[in-house]
């Protein structure tokens, strides 16, 4: 629940920074002959309600594997839909998020030293990339430590061994009030290595979809234009529906308890949502084109560029087509990598009208 907490500060940090660092006299301002308030308000209205909804039902498809048991991770279908969620996040990092940062960061609204005279989108993205990959490692070490010294201190307060009788093992714990006879020894879970790399992919994962999620909300809702705004409706409808699944995939390996799987699916649905609505209410005063608002749009997208990049190839990609279940099987791997491709060339194609 840490990890929720962060989220949720970077996200009202995100709320609370963008807005003022827009607001300056902008020195390449263009005329947008296509503004139409009223319009554009309608458009906003519908990309609120149409993104709530898809990314709500994207992410509840893998977690429903907890009653559907056909959805559950250890059924093929479950690496075919997140083969298919990674393709998707990957393309978002490369082929949307990448190309925005660096069209902000090489603006001509932009002074030329330092900006013009310096790759800073290469350079934030390898930068965030190399950090996601120390937290990551940081985390689960830190968790595996965490809960090794708490089954030992479990192990040596609550559990009794008394004299078995019948050939038989008599346990008593004192966390359950409870007896159980058997022949094999009490295995914590919540240990297992597995499970906390899981725990951590999931919330490392959601922050780098928090931060461009917020963005581009915050950019469609400052618009007025309602032939921007048209396409950027259905495209951002799917763009969040698919990666909601990669995140839900994650979420349910996870093995969350459901006060946090809800938290977490929450706070996923509602950020698009939430950036378009904070962008409707500023923007009279929002100027994209200022060069605090490319600066800090141009960082942050690719900050959160580095992050999905790095998790769809190495947390999502490279630990499902390593697994034994996959290289043995050559009918699943053939499924996984046409998922992939599938997922990454379908929401490449969305980059023609967002």
């Amino acid at each position: 629940m840490a990890k929720l907490q962060l989220l949720l500060l970077t996200l009202v940090s995100v709320f609370l920074l963008l807005p003022s660092s827009a607001f300056g006299d902008c020195t390449c301002d263009t005329e947008d002959e296509g503004r139409d308030k009223t319009q554009a308000l309608k458009y906003k209205l519908a990309a609120i309600a149409s993104i709530l909804v898809a990314g709500a039902i994207g992410v509840c498809i893998p977690i429903l594997g907890r009653t559907i048991p056909a959805l559950r991770p250890e059924k093929d279908i479950f690496f075919f839909i997140k083969a298919f969620a990674a393709g998707v996040i990957l393309s978002t990092g490369f082929i949307h998020v990448l190309p925005d940062a660096f069209e902000s960061l090489t603006s001509p609204c932009l002074s030329d030293s330092p900006w013009q005279d310096f790759p800073f989108t290469g350079f934030v993205a390898m930068v965030s990339a190399i950090g996601t990959l120390m937290v990551d490692a940081f985390a689960t070490s830190y968790y595996r430590k965490s809960h090794s010294n708490q089954a030992a201190l479990n192990g040596a307060g609550d559990v009794e061994m008394e004299g078995g009788h019948e050939g038989h093992l008599h346990v008593h714990t004192h966390a359950t009030h409870g007896h159980a006879h058997g022949s094999t020894s009490f295995v914590d879970n919540s240990a297992s290595p597995d499970l906390i790399r899981h725990r951590v992919i999931s919330q490392v994962l959601e922050l780098g979809i928090v931060v461009h999620s917020v963005i581009i909300g915050i950019s469609l809702g400052a618009s007025e234009s309602p032939k921007t705004i048209r396409p950027l409706v259905a495209a951002l409808t799917f763009h969040q529906f698919f990666e909601g699944m990669g995140l839900g995939g994650c979420i349910s390996q996870a093995k969350f308890q459901n006060r946090a799987v809800v938290v977490m699916a929450t706070f996923f649905s509602l950020t698009t949502p939430v950036g378009i609505a904070i962008g409707i209410g500023i923007s009279s005063v929002y100027n994209e084109n200022s060069p605090n608002a490319l600066i800090f749009e141009g960082i942050f997208n690719a900050a959160s560029a580095g992050i999905l990049i790095y998790m769809a190839l190495v947390d999502l990609l490279a630990a499902d087509f390593m697994n034994p279940r996959v290289q043995t099987n050559a009918r699943l791997q053939i499924g996984v990598n046409v998922s992939l491709l599938l997922g990454a060339g379908l929401m490449s194609l969305l980059a023609k009208w967002a």
